[in-house]
């Protein structure tokens, strides 16, 4: 009951605190919230709702050694735990952070597989809020066309057909659109 009780009262902190929307630039603050509560969760369904969180605030912060690891932890901790309301969300981060530092580190071919996984399993922030679209934006900057409309095509499963096409069709100009705030995690 005390576990449910503080899984409970962590998931109000996401809310509160708005975890996984609006500007994720470097906040020495929001990186040690973050990281507070991943010290704090217990079991593996606690460190699944943190561990997303703690790798994107510590890739926004430049620590891509730590972020590659609370990833990696993520998306280990998922084959056990796929039946839990945030597992495509945690998922989504995962990769979303993975696939930033390969394209960072030039590894564009596993930029794309990160991308195109990390909407494979749809969680609630994601069919409500949308998509992330920071790689996908980081993808375009390298000239990604493809694979950047491909990932729309995967996304217009569960969220906004309107959208996705409209953005498609400035992809596909040789644009970049311009992507909501709040989807550039």
């Amino acid at each position: 009951m005390r576990r449910l009780l503080i899984h409970l009262l962590m998931a109000g902190l996401v809310i509160l605190t708005g975890c996984g929307k609006g500007d994720s630039g470097p906040d020495p603050a929001r990186l040690q919230q973050a990281l507070e509560r991943l010290n704090a969760a217990v079991t593996p369904q606690e460190r699944l709702s943190c561990l997303g969180e703690a790798a994107k605030q510590s890739l926004a912060a430049g620590k891509s050694a730590e972020a590659q690891k609370y990833a990696q932890e993520l998306l280990d901790l998922l084959p056990g735990l796929r039946a839990q309301a945030g597992a495509g969300d945690a998922a989504m981060d995962a990769h979303q952070v993975l696939g930033r530092i390969a394209l960072r580190a030039g590894q564009v071919d596993e930029a794309r597989r990160h991308l195109l996984e990390s909407v494979k399993i749809p969680g609630p922030r994601m069919t409500d809020y949308g998509p992330e679209m920071g790689l996908a934006k980081d993808l375009l900057g390298k000239g990604e066309r493809q694979t950047v409309l491909d990932y729309f095509s995967i996304c217009e499963k569960f969220w906004d057909r309107n959208r996705l096409a409209e953005w498609a069709q400035q992809v596909q100009q040789g644009q970049v659109p311009d992507f909501p705030p709040n989807l550039l995690n």
